[in-house]
């Protein structure tokens, strides 16, 4: 046998050698190869909200209102009597509502908001509306949006299912009262004012009415 083909027996044996100790090493890979789960973040490492906890504290109640607080296990039983109420739903209707309301009673145009109105707040409305007519005073107003609103309390009596929430508004609105001859008696032409109500719904839960009325002003 001559040299030259015992380096390339030599050689051949190097590179089988060479190979399986690749092999070894690396292993084999043939077709799909799963892909790794990944390392779960340890707890105290995980971005803030991302694990939800389950009987946690409700959100929609808790956003508005102490989770300790009479008036968020008040929501939560008018929850519990009508699970499609929401909190934060009722606050978007609340708002729209004190606008409506509002502009209707500086405007002297109450009728159409009877039903929203709780037959004591209806006259009180209607008896200040009465004043201004025989004082012969117009107003003009236009309102500018409700700048802050917080629900302050909530009671719910479960015997009856009477659901009550009162609600915080602070709005912006221009505001011109003229007399007879058009004179302005109180406020100022294109100058808005805030203006702080007290206001509380009620509506009984469960009940075919989705209508809450206003039942009592205040500041």
């Amino acid at each position: 046998m001559n040299s030259s083909i015992i380096q390339l027996l030599v050689l051949a044996g190097i590179a089988v050698f060479l190979i399986l100790r690749l092999k070894s090493v690396l292993g084999t890979r043939e077709g799909f190869e799963p892909k790794r789960e990944p390392t779960p973040l340890p707890s105290r490492n995980r971005p803030h909200g991302l694990e939800v906890i389950e009987g946690g504290p409700d959100l929609d109640i808790t956003d508005h209102v102490a989770e300790d607080s009479d008036a968020a296990a008040a929501l939560a039983d008018m929850k519990r009597a009508e699970p499609s109420f929401g909190v934060s739903d009722f606050l978007q209707g609340a708002r729209g509502a004190y606008e409506m309301i509002l502009m209707g009673f500086e405007r002297g145009d109450i009728d159409a908001l009877r039903p929203f109105l709780a037959e004591d707040v209806y006259q009180t409305f209607a008896e200040v509306i009465e004043v201004r007519q025989a004082k012969n005073l117009t107003i003009e107003a236009e309102f500018i949006g409700v700048r802050d609103m917080t629900l302050t309390d909530a009671t719910f009596d479960s015997n009856t299912g009477a659901a009550q929430i009162t609600v915080k508004f602070i709005g912006e609105l221009v505001s011109v009262v003229r007399d007879g001859e058009g004179t302005v008696v109180e406020g100022e032409p294109g100058k808005s004012k805030r203006q702080r109500d007290s206001w509380t719904f009620e509506r009984m839960m469960g009940s075919d009415d989705p209508n809450w009325r206003l039942i009592a002003t205040g500041e």
